[in-house]
Protein backbone atom coordinates (compact mmCIF):
# COMPACT_ATOMS: atom_id res chain seq x y z
CA UNK A 1 0.00 0.00 0.00
CA UNK A 2 1.44 3.68 -0.74
CA UNK A 3 1.40 6.73 0.91
CA UNK A 4 1.66 10.01 -0.79
CA UNK A 5 3.44 12.34 1.74
CA UNK A 6 3.26 16.16 1.59
CA UNK A 7 5.77 18.01 3.43
CA UNK A 8 7.41 21.77 3.77
CA UNK A 9 10.20 19.90 5.14
CA UNK A 10 12.11 16.62 5.96
CA UNK A 11 15.19 16.22 8.71
CA UNK A 12 17.72 15.53 7.09
CA UNK A 13 17.12 17.61 4.41
CA UNK A 14 15.65 20.56 5.63
CA UNK A 15 14.56 21.55 8.98
CA UNK A 16 13.34 24.44 10.90
CA UNK A 17 11.65 22.77 14.03
CA UNK A 18 9.79 19.37 15.14
CA UNK A 19 7.55 19.01 12.17
CA UNK A 20 10.78 18.30 10.03
CA UNK A 21 11.57 14.95 12.37
CA UNK A 22 8.54 13.85 11.79
CA UNK A 23 8.42 13.62 8.23
CA UNK A 24 11.51 12.33 8.28
CA UNK A 25 11.00 9.42 10.80
CA UNK A 26 7.66 8.28 10.19
CA UNK A 27 8.62 6.71 6.87
CA UNK A 28 10.47 4.01 8.06
CA UNK A 29 8.44 3.22 10.89
CA UNK A 30 4.97 3.34 8.21
CA UNK A 31 7.36 0.48 6.17
CA UNK A 32 7.13 -2.02 9.10
CA UNK A 33 3.60 -2.00 8.79
CA UNK A 34 3.30 -2.83 5.63
CA UNK A 35 3.00 1.42 4.08
CA UNK A 36 5.42 2.24 1.21
CA UNK A 37 6.03 6.21 1.27
CA UNK A 38 6.91 8.68 -0.88
CA UNK A 39 7.65 12.23 0.31
CA UNK A 40 6.91 15.66 -2.18
CA UNK A 41 9.39 18.43 -1.37
CA UNK A 42 10.26 21.58 -2.05
CA UNK A 43 13.59 21.99 -4.11
CA UNK A 44 15.06 24.13 -1.55
CA UNK A 45 18.71 24.94 -1.92
CA UNK A 46 19.86 22.94 0.62
CA UNK A 47 17.55 20.00 -0.85
CA UNK A 48 18.83 19.97 -4.08
CA UNK A 49 22.66 20.27 -3.46
CA UNK A 50 22.33 16.67 -1.49
CA UNK A 51 20.02 14.77 -3.15
CA UNK A 52 20.76 12.89 -6.45
CA UNK A 53 18.98 14.84 -9.65
CA UNK A 54 17.05 12.22 -11.18
CA UNK A 55 15.41 12.01 -14.60
CA UNK A 56 12.51 14.19 -15.27
CA UNK A 57 9.51 12.47 -13.95
CA UNK A 58 6.93 15.19 -14.78
CA UNK A 59 6.99 18.37 -16.18
CA UNK A 60 5.12 21.56 -15.37
CA UNK A 61 5.87 24.59 -17.63
CA UNK A 62 3.78 26.97 -16.40
CA UNK A 63 2.78 26.16 -12.40
CA UNK A 64 1.10 29.23 -11.48
CA UNK A 65 3.65 31.35 -14.02
CA UNK A 66 6.73 29.52 -12.68
CA UNK A 67 8.58 26.42 -15.22
CA UNK A 68 8.77 23.08 -12.52
CA UNK A 69 9.80 19.60 -12.84
CA UNK A 70 9.44 16.49 -10.57
CA UNK A 71 11.95 13.98 -10.38
CA UNK A 72 12.08 10.61 -8.39
CA UNK A 73 15.17 10.39 -6.43
CA UNK A 74 16.29 8.60 -2.47
CA UNK A 75 18.07 9.86 0.25
CA UNK A 76 19.13 7.90 3.14
CA UNK A 77 17.03 4.98 2.37
CA UNK A 78 13.97 7.47 2.07
CA UNK A 79 11.89 7.34 -1.47
CA UNK A 80 11.00 10.77 -2.35
CA UNK A 81 9.79 13.42 -5.42
CA UNK A 82 11.29 16.92 -5.53
CA UNK A 83 9.60 19.94 -6.98
CA UNK A 84 12.15 21.57 -8.75
CA UNK A 85 10.87 25.03 -9.09
CA UNK A 86 13.67 27.31 -9.31
CA UNK A 87 11.54 30.26 -9.21
CA UNK A 88 9.48 29.46 -6.32
CA UNK A 89 11.91 28.00 -4.04
CA UNK A 90 15.79 28.57 -5.20
CA UNK A 91 16.21 31.62 -3.29
CA UNK A 92 18.21 32.96 -0.16
CA UNK A 93 16.53 32.50 3.34
CA UNK A 94 15.06 30.24 4.83
CA UNK A 95 11.81 28.17 3.69
CA UNK A 96 9.11 30.73 4.53
CA UNK A 97 11.02 34.04 5.71
CA UNK A 98 13.19 35.88 3.52
CA UNK A 99 16.42 36.86 4.85
CA UNK A 100 15.09 40.01 6.78
CA UNK A 101 12.37 37.32 8.67
CA UNK A 102 9.36 38.20 7.23
CA UNK A 103 7.20 35.84 5.24
CA UNK A 104 7.93 35.14 1.76
CA UNK A 105 5.04 37.63 0.23
CA UNK A 106 4.33 35.04 -2.57
CA UNK A 107 4.21 31.98 0.01
CA UNK A 108 0.77 31.54 -1.08
CA UNK A 109 1.76 30.70 -4.72
CA UNK A 110 4.90 28.51 -3.45
CA UNK A 111 2.79 26.18 -1.17
CA UNK A 112 -0.10 26.17 -3.76
CA UNK A 113 2.27 24.85 -6.45
CA UNK A 114 3.32 22.24 -3.75
CA UNK A 115 -0.59 20.96 -3.31
CA UNK A 116 -1.65 21.68 -6.74
CA UNK A 117 0.89 19.04 -8.06
CA UNK A 118 0.27 16.81 -5.11
CA UNK A 119 -3.42 16.50 -6.49
CA UNK A 120 -1.99 15.56 -9.68
CA UNK A 121 0.36 13.02 -8.46
CA UNK A 122 -2.46 12.00 -6.52
CA UNK A 123 -4.65 11.48 -9.92
CA UNK A 124 -2.11 9.57 -11.28
CA UNK A 125 0.46 11.88 -12.71
CA UNK A 126 3.23 9.67 -12.93
CA UNK A 127 3.44 6.50 -14.51
CA UNK A 128 3.79 3.40 -12.33
CA UNK A 129 2.95 5.79 -9.09
CA UNK A 130 -0.89 5.60 -8.08
CA UNK A 131 -1.08 6.36 -4.27
CA UNK A 132 -3.84 4.67 -2.13
CA UNK A 133 -3.79 7.46 0.35
CA UNK A 134 -2.46 11.19 0.63
CA UNK A 135 -1.32 12.15 3.89
CA UNK A 136 -0.90 16.14 3.93
CA UNK A 137 1.53 18.27 7.16
CA UNK A 138 0.91 21.30 8.06
CA UNK A 139 -0.73 24.09 6.33
CA UNK A 140 1.50 24.64 3.61
CA UNK A 141 0.13 21.33 1.93
CA UNK A 142 -3.51 21.19 3.19
CA UNK A 143 -4.51 22.92 0.43
CA UNK A 144 -3.49 19.90 -1.58
CA UNK A 145 -6.94 17.71 -0.35
CA UNK A 146 -9.09 20.43 -1.55
CA UNK A 147 -7.34 20.37 -5.11
CA UNK A 148 -7.70 16.76 -4.33
CA UNK A 149 -11.33 16.73 -3.10
CA UNK A 150 -12.54 18.97 -6.91
CA UNK A 151 -10.00 17.25 -9.06
CA UNK A 152 -9.43 13.96 -10.90
CA UNK A 153 -9.00 11.57 -7.44
CA UNK A 154 -11.93 12.39 -4.97
CA UNK A 155 -11.84 8.74 -3.88
CA UNK A 156 -8.32 9.09 -2.96
CA UNK A 157 -8.34 9.07 0.86
CA UNK A 158 -6.91 12.91 2.64
CA UNK A 159 -5.44 12.76 6.12
CA UNK A 160 -4.34 15.71 7.44
CA UNK A 161 -1.96 16.24 10.39
CA UNK A 162 -1.77 19.57 12.15
CA UNK A 163 1.34 19.93 13.97
CA UNK A 164 0.62 23.73 15.19
CA UNK A 165 -3.09 24.90 14.85
CA UNK A 166 -1.17 28.76 15.18
CA UNK A 167 0.43 28.95 11.68
CA UNK A 168 -2.18 28.57 9.41
CA UNK A 169 -1.33 29.74 5.90
CA UNK A 170 -4.10 32.73 5.85
CA UNK A 171 -3.98 34.70 2.73
CA UNK A 172 -5.62 37.86 1.16
CA UNK A 173 -8.90 37.06 -0.55
CA UNK A 174 -7.74 38.55 -4.51
CA UNK A 175 -5.41 35.61 -4.14
CA UNK A 176 -8.48 33.38 -4.50
CA UNK A 177 -8.85 34.03 -8.27
CA UNK A 178 -5.16 32.43 -8.96
CA UNK A 179 -5.80 29.58 -7.31
CA UNK A 180 -7.62 27.58 -9.61
CA UNK A 181 -10.21 26.02 -7.41
CA UNK A 182 -13.90 25.98 -8.90
CA UNK A 183 -16.20 28.81 -7.86
CA UNK A 184 -18.07 27.11 -5.03
CA UNK A 185 -14.85 26.87 -2.92
CA UNK A 186 -15.47 30.23 -1.70
CA UNK A 187 -18.01 29.87 0.86
CA UNK A 188 -17.77 29.06 4.61
CA UNK A 189 -17.72 24.79 3.64
CA UNK A 190 -14.42 25.32 1.31
CA UNK A 191 -11.27 28.01 1.33
CA UNK A 192 -12.60 31.19 2.63
CA UNK A 193 -11.38 32.41 6.05
CA UNK A 194 -12.56 34.98 8.16
CA UNK A 195 -13.14 37.08 4.82
CA UNK A 196 -9.56 35.70 3.17
CA UNK A 197 -8.13 32.37 1.95
CA UNK A 198 -7.45 29.69 4.58
CA UNK A 199 -5.03 27.19 3.50
CA UNK A 200 -5.18 24.83 6.98
CA UNK A 201 -9.10 25.91 7.19
CA UNK A 202 -9.23 24.38 3.84
CA UNK A 203 -7.55 21.11 4.48
CA UNK A 204 -9.14 20.62 8.11
CA UNK A 205 -12.49 21.32 5.70
CA UNK A 206 -11.44 18.39 2.94
CA UNK A 207 -9.27 15.73 4.60
CA UNK A 208 -11.07 12.32 5.61
CA UNK A 209 -9.21 12.10 8.79
CA UNK A 210 -7.51 15.23 10.73
CA UNK A 211 -5.05 14.13 13.11
CA UNK A 212 -2.86 16.18 15.68
CA UNK A 213 0.35 14.96 17.60
CA UNK A 214 -0.94 14.13 20.90
CA UNK A 215 -4.57 13.22 22.11
CA UNK A 216 -4.76 16.25 24.97
CA UNK A 217 -3.72 18.68 21.77
CA UNK A 218 -6.80 17.29 20.20
CA UNK A 219 -9.19 18.28 23.31
CA UNK A 220 -7.34 21.66 23.41
CA UNK A 221 -7.68 22.91 19.94
CA UNK A 222 -11.19 22.46 20.61
CA UNK A 223 -11.91 24.92 22.90
CA UNK A 224 -11.98 28.56 22.14
CA UNK A 225 -8.44 29.03 24.14
CA UNK A 226 -6.50 27.35 22.21
CA UNK A 227 -8.14 26.87 18.78
CA UNK A 228 -7.18 29.66 17.03
CA UNK A 229 -10.48 30.92 15.51
CA UNK A 230 -10.70 27.51 13.80
CA UNK A 231 -12.03 25.63 17.38
CA UNK A 232 -15.78 25.64 15.90
CA UNK A 233 -14.71 23.78 12.54
CA UNK A 234 -12.89 21.01 14.82
CA UNK A 235 -15.50 20.72 16.93
CA UNK A 236 -17.99 20.22 14.00
CA UNK A 237 -15.35 18.09 12.52
CA UNK A 238 -14.87 15.74 15.54
CA UNK A 239 -15.28 12.64 14.24
CA UNK A 240 -12.43 12.61 11.89
CA UNK A 241 -10.05 14.22 14.53
CA UNK A 242 -8.03 11.98 16.26
CA UNK A 243 -4.58 12.77 18.42
CA UNK A 244 -1.76 10.48 17.90
CA UNK A 245 1.39 11.34 20.10
CA UNK A 246 4.41 11.58 17.65
CA UNK A 247 7.59 8.88 17.93
CA UNK A 248 11.25 9.46 17.60
CA UNK A 249 13.63 8.18 16.20
CA UNK A 250 15.64 5.31 18.56
CA UNK A 251 18.34 5.11 16.03
CA UNK A 252 19.43 8.87 15.70
CA UNK A 253 18.96 9.59 19.09
CA UNK A 254 20.58 7.04 21.08
CA UNK A 255 22.88 7.73 23.98
CA UNK A 256 24.65 4.45 22.98
CA UNK A 257 25.88 5.12 19.86
CA UNK A 258 25.93 8.87 19.31
CA UNK A 259 28.92 10.40 17.88
CA UNK A 260 27.82 13.65 19.11
CA UNK A 261 28.49 12.58 23.16
CA UNK A 262 32.03 12.90 24.79
CA UNK A 263 30.90 9.69 26.35
CA UNK A 264 28.53 7.03 25.56
CA UNK A 265 26.41 5.41 27.52
CA UNK A 266 23.22 2.93 28.81
CA UNK A 267 20.62 3.23 31.35
CA UNK A 268 23.12 0.78 33.03
CA UNK A 269 25.98 3.46 32.74
CA UNK A 270 24.42 6.48 33.02
CA UNK A 271 27.49 7.76 35.33
CA UNK A 272 29.33 8.43 32.02
CA UNK A 273 27.24 11.28 31.52
CA UNK A 274 29.40 13.24 33.81
CA UNK A 275 31.67 13.89 31.04
CA UNK A 276 29.31 15.30 28.69
CA UNK A 277 28.31 17.37 32.02
CA UNK A 278 31.70 18.65 31.79
CA UNK A 279 32.04 19.45 27.89
CA UNK A 280 28.63 21.47 28.11
CA UNK A 281 30.66 23.21 30.68
CA UNK A 282 33.07 23.92 29.04
CA UNK A 283 31.42 24.82 25.27
CA UNK A 284 28.99 27.16 27.48
CA UNK A 285 31.58 28.90 29.78
CA UNK A 286 29.81 27.21 33.19
CA UNK A 287 30.97 26.65 36.68
CA UNK A 288 31.69 23.28 36.81
CA UNK A 289 30.30 21.97 39.96
CA UNK A 290 27.32 19.71 41.26
CA UNK A 291 24.53 22.25 41.12
CA UNK A 292 21.70 21.38 38.76
CA UNK A 293 22.68 22.24 35.26
CA UNK A 294 19.13 22.40 33.21
CA UNK A 295 19.21 23.61 29.35
CA UNK A 296 16.74 24.84 27.16
CA UNK A 297 16.61 23.69 23.46
CA UNK A 298 13.71 26.27 21.80
CA UNK A 299 12.35 28.51 19.80
CA UNK A 300 13.02 32.00 21.74
CA UNK A 301 9.02 32.90 21.72
CA UNK A 302 6.22 33.48 23.76
CA UNK A 303 4.38 30.13 22.73
CA UNK A 304 7.34 28.48 24.39
CA UNK A 305 7.04 30.42 27.74
CA UNK A 306 10.75 31.77 27.14
CA UNK A 307 9.24 35.37 27.94
CA UNK A 308 8.20 33.50 31.32
CA UNK A 309 11.65 32.53 31.43
CA UNK A 310 13.52 35.73 30.50
CA UNK A 311 11.91 37.49 33.11
CA UNK A 312 12.50 35.71 35.90
CA UNK A 313 16.02 34.85 34.86
CA UNK A 314 17.72 36.59 37.71
CA UNK A 315 15.97 34.81 40.55
CA UNK A 316 16.46 31.16 38.86
CA UNK A 317 20.34 32.14 39.12
CA UNK A 318 20.19 33.35 42.71
CA UNK A 319 18.52 29.63 43.56
CA UNK A 320 21.93 28.19 42.44
CA UNK A 321 20.80 26.45 39.11
CA UNK A 322 23.07 26.42 36.45
CA UNK A 323 21.40 27.26 32.55
CA UNK A 324 22.70 26.20 29.15
CA UNK A 325 20.39 27.87 26.46
CA UNK A 326 20.51 27.19 22.99
CA UNK A 327 17.99 29.04 20.63
CA UNK A 328 16.90 31.52 18.51
CA UNK A 329 13.76 33.30 17.93
CA UNK A 330 12.36 36.88 18.77
CA UNK A 331 15.33 39.69 19.04
CA UNK A 332 13.75 40.89 22.07
CA UNK A 333 14.05 37.52 23.87
CA UNK A 334 17.41 36.76 22.48
CA UNK A 335 18.73 39.86 23.78
CA UNK A 336 17.49 39.44 27.40
CA UNK A 337 19.03 36.03 27.13
CA UNK A 338 22.21 37.31 26.42
CA UNK A 339 22.17 39.99 29.08
CA UNK A 340 21.31 37.20 31.68
CA UNK A 341 24.20 35.25 30.45
CA UNK A 342 26.56 38.97 30.86
CA UNK A 343 25.15 39.14 34.62
CA UNK A 344 25.32 35.66 35.97
CA UNK A 345 28.82 33.95 34.03
CA UNK A 346 29.33 31.09 35.01
CA UNK A 347 25.45 30.14 35.90
CA UNK A 348 24.17 30.74 32.45
CA UNK A 349 25.32 30.37 28.74
CA UNK A 350 23.79 31.24 25.54
CA UNK A 351 24.01 29.97 22.36
CA UNK A 352 21.76 31.74 19.86
CA UNK A 353 21.07 29.31 16.93
CA UNK A 354 20.64 26.20 16.18
CA UNK A 355 23.19 23.53 16.09
CA UNK A 356 21.75 19.63 15.81
CA UNK A 357 25.29 18.25 17.36
CA UNK A 358 25.65 20.46 20.14
CA UNK A 359 21.46 20.16 20.50
CA UNK A 360 22.58 16.24 21.20
CA UNK A 361 25.33 16.84 23.39
CA UNK A 362 22.89 19.20 25.55
CA UNK A 363 20.42 16.46 25.90
CA UNK A 364 23.04 13.99 26.98
CA UNK A 365 24.98 15.83 29.59
CA UNK A 366 22.35 18.16 31.17
CA UNK A 367 20.11 16.94 34.50
CA UNK A 368 16.89 18.88 33.22
CA UNK A 369 15.42 20.19 30.26
CA UNK A 370 13.16 22.99 31.02
CA UNK A 371 9.92 22.59 28.75
CA UNK A 372 7.51 25.70 30.13
CA UNK A 373 5.48 26.40 26.63
CA UNK A 374 2.12 27.44 26.99
CA UNK A 375 1.09 25.12 24.42
CA UNK A 376 2.42 22.24 23.30
CA UNK A 377 0.79 20.32 19.98
CA UNK A 378 3.20 17.19 21.36
CA UNK A 379 6.83 18.19 21.90
CA UNK A 380 10.23 16.44 20.92
CA UNK A 381 12.78 17.80 23.15
CA UNK A 382 11.44 16.50 26.11
CA UNK A 383 11.19 12.74 24.11
CA UNK A 384 14.98 12.99 23.39
CA UNK A 385 15.29 14.18 27.29
CA UNK A 386 13.75 10.69 28.22
CA UNK A 387 15.41 8.87 25.92
CA UNK A 388 19.01 10.71 27.10
CA UNK A 389 18.46 10.69 30.64
CA UNK A 390 18.13 14.14 30.92
CA UNK A 391 15.12 14.51 33.13
CA UNK A 392 11.92 16.65 31.44
CA UNK A 393 10.39 19.79 33.32
CA UNK A 394 7.44 20.64 31.38
CA UNK A 395 4.06 22.27 31.95
CA UNK A 396 0.89 20.31 32.10
CA UNK A 397 -0.05 21.02 28.39
CA UNK A 398 -0.61 19.50 25.37
CA UNK A 399 1.69 16.56 24.27
CA UNK A 400 3.65 17.37 27.56
CA UNK A 401 1.10 16.36 29.85
CA UNK A 402 0.84 13.43 27.79
CA UNK A 403 4.22 11.79 27.51
CA UNK A 404 5.84 12.84 30.65
CA UNK A 405 5.04 11.02 33.93
CA UNK A 406 4.81 13.97 36.80
CA UNK A 407 7.50 13.10 39.67
CA UNK A 408 5.12 13.01 42.45
CA UNK A 409 5.59 10.85 45.59
CA UNK A 410 3.24 7.97 44.26
CA UNK A 411 5.04 7.64 40.87
CA UNK A 412 8.38 8.11 42.74
CA UNK A 413 7.46 5.21 45.18
CA UNK A 414 6.11 3.31 42.17
CA UNK A 415 9.13 3.65 40.43
CA UNK A 416 7.65 5.09 37.24
CA UNK A 417 8.09 8.96 37.22
CA UNK A 418 9.73 10.38 34.21
CA UNK A 419 9.86 14.37 34.87
CA UNK A 420 8.12 16.87 36.99
CA UNK A 421 4.81 18.61 36.07
CA UNK A 422 4.40 22.47 36.27
CA UNK A 423 0.37 23.84 36.02
CA UNK A 424 -0.74 26.83 33.85
CA UNK A 425 2.69 28.60 33.33
CA UNK A 426 2.84 31.53 36.54
CA UNK A 427 6.15 32.87 38.23
CA UNK A 428 5.18 30.94 40.83
CA UNK A 429 4.74 27.66 38.90
CA UNK A 430 8.05 28.32 37.55
CA UNK A 431 10.13 28.76 40.35
CA UNK A 432 8.47 26.39 42.70
CA UNK A 433 8.70 23.72 40.19
CA UNK A 434 12.40 24.32 39.52
CA UNK A 435 13.03 24.37 43.23
CA UNK A 436 11.07 20.66 43.30
CA UNK A 437 13.89 19.71 40.69
CA UNK A 438 16.70 21.20 42.48
CA UNK A 439 15.81 19.26 45.73
CA UNK A 440 15.43 16.08 44.39
CA UNK A 441 18.46 16.43 42.32
CA UNK A 442 20.00 16.81 45.72
CA UNK A 443 18.55 13.11 46.16
CA UNK A 444 20.62 10.73 44.06
CA UNK A 445 18.76 7.85 44.43
CA UNK A 446 15.71 8.98 43.88
CA UNK A 447 17.04 11.56 40.43
CA UNK A 448 18.82 8.81 38.97
CA UNK A 449 15.62 6.41 39.31
CA UNK A 450 13.64 9.64 37.56
CA UNK A 451 16.30 9.32 34.85
CA UNK A 452 16.32 5.43 34.37
CA UNK A 453 12.18 5.28 34.24
CA UNK A 454 12.65 7.70 31.40
CA UNK A 455 15.63 6.27 29.47
CA UNK A 456 13.31 2.80 29.53
CA UNK A 457 10.40 4.49 27.76
CA UNK A 458 9.51 3.85 24.58
CA UNK A 459 8.79 6.35 22.69
CA UNK A 460 9.69 4.97 18.93
CA UNK A 461 7.37 5.40 16.54
CA UNK A 462 6.11 1.77 16.42
CA UNK A 463 3.15 2.12 17.99
CA UNK A 464 2.00 5.23 17.03
CA UNK A 465 2.87 4.27 12.97
CA UNK A 466 0.77 1.44 13.32
CA UNK A 467 -2.13 3.50 14.50
CA UNK A 468 -1.60 5.38 11.21
CA UNK A 469 -1.44 2.22 9.76
CA UNK A 470 -4.66 0.92 10.92
CA UNK A 471 -6.54 4.89 10.08
CA UNK A 472 -5.04 4.50 6.39
CA UNK A 473 -6.77 1.33 5.68
CA UNK A 474 -9.82 2.17 7.11
CA UNK A 475 -9.98 5.08 4.98
CA UNK A 476 -9.04 3.21 1.89
CA UNK A 477 -11.83 0.24 2.64
CA UNK A 478 -14.25 3.17 3.26
CA UNK A 479 -13.32 4.96 -0.31
CA UNK A 480 -13.20 1.79 -2.27
CA UNK A 481 -17.05 1.43 -2.13
CA UNK A 482 -17.44 5.38 -3.70
CA UNK A 483 -14.86 4.74 -6.61
CA UNK A 484 -17.26 3.77 -8.72
CA UNK A 485 -19.46 7.27 -8.42
CA UNK A 486 -16.43 9.30 -8.30
CA UNK A 487 -17.13 12.46 -10.18
CA UNK A 488 -14.57 13.20 -13.44
CA UNK A 489 -13.65 16.93 -12.67
CA UNK A 490 -11.17 18.97 -14.86
CA UNK A 491 -7.24 18.38 -13.96
CA UNK A 492 -6.25 21.64 -11.81
CA UNK A 493 -2.43 21.65 -12.29
CA UNK A 494 -3.96 21.95 -16.11
CA UNK A 495 -6.36 24.53 -15.25
CA UNK A 496 -3.98 27.08 -13.24
CA UNK A 497 -1.52 26.48 -16.04
CA UNK A 498 -3.88 27.89 -18.63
Amino acid sequence: MKVLALASEMHPLIKTGGLADVVGALPAALARHGWQVTTLLPGYPSVMKRVAKGRTAKRYPSLFGADGRVFRTSYEGRDLLILDAPALFDREGGPYLDMSGHDWTDNWRRFAALSAVAADLAAGGLRHFRPDVVHAHDWQTALALAYIRHGRAPHVPGVLTIHNLAFQGRFDPATFGALGLPAETWAVDGVEYYGGVGFLKAGIQYADAITTVSPSYADEIRTGEWGMGLDGLLRARGDALQGIVNGIDMEEWNPATDPALSARYTVKGIAARRRNRAAIERSFGLDADDSLLATIISRLTWQKGMDMLAAHIDAIAHMGIRLAVLGSGDAALEGQFLAAASRHRGRIGVKLGYDEKLSHLLQGGADAIVVPSRTEPCGLTQLYGLRYGCVPIVTRTGGLADTIIDANEAALGAGVATGLHMGPLTPDTLLGTLGRAQALHRDRESWAGIQRAGMKADFSWDRSAGRYARLFQRLVDAKAHNQADAPAVEDLVESVAA
